[in-house]
């Protein structure tokens, strides 16, 4: 399920100059709006939120934002979200499965969601996938640390008497 969530996160930032398809909306670091009326493909963001007015055909990634559905809207397919939460008002429908990472869906009684559901709430979450290089940091911090004390050379004072004058 991380990997998922992360290979998800990977694709986002790097699917940015590719988004051909007139329908699909990508963007970083801004918000995208779905208009009432209108339609769109596959809707992928970082540190941004989605407001969905409309009706999503495709999938929604996001990461680190959070994704809100007005009522009597759709979205097609699958919804991946990273550090944020879903928002689904009454009679909303998601096609796909739900994969929530260090968030929450908050649902109104009569929306639905088709596919599969897993929610991990929590922010402690978000500290997993760095966790490697965390533990990297820290050996190489240690081994940086120990090098540097034993080159140390303390002053050798003279006949031992330490500082002199007191």
């Amino acid at each position: 399920m991380t990997k998922l969530l992360l290979a998800v996160a990977l694709l986002l930032v790097a699917s940015a100059p590719f988004a051909h398809a007139d329908q699909d909306r990508v963007v970083v670091g801004g918000n995208i709006v779905v208009p009432e009326g209108e339609s769109a493909g596959d809707i992928a963001c970082a540190f941004c939120s989605v407001r969905i007015h409309g009706d999503v055909k495709g999938d929604v990634a996001v990461l680190f934002g959070s994704v809100t559905v007005d009522p009597s809207q759709s979205i097609a397919g699958d919804v991946a979200i990273l550090g944020g939460d879903i928002n689904l008002a009454d009679d909303t429908r998601v096609g796909g499965d739900v994969a929530i990472l260090a968030g929450n869906a908050n649902m109104a009684s009569t929306a639905t969601i088709h596919g599969d559901r897993t929610i991990m709430p929590g922010r402690f979450w978000l500290i997993l996938p760095f966790a490697p290089l965390l533990i990297l940091i820290g050996i190489i911090w240690l081994i940086v640390h120990m090098i540097r004390r034993n080159r140390y050379q303390f002053p050798a004072y003279p006949n031992g008497q330490g500082i002199q004058g007191r």
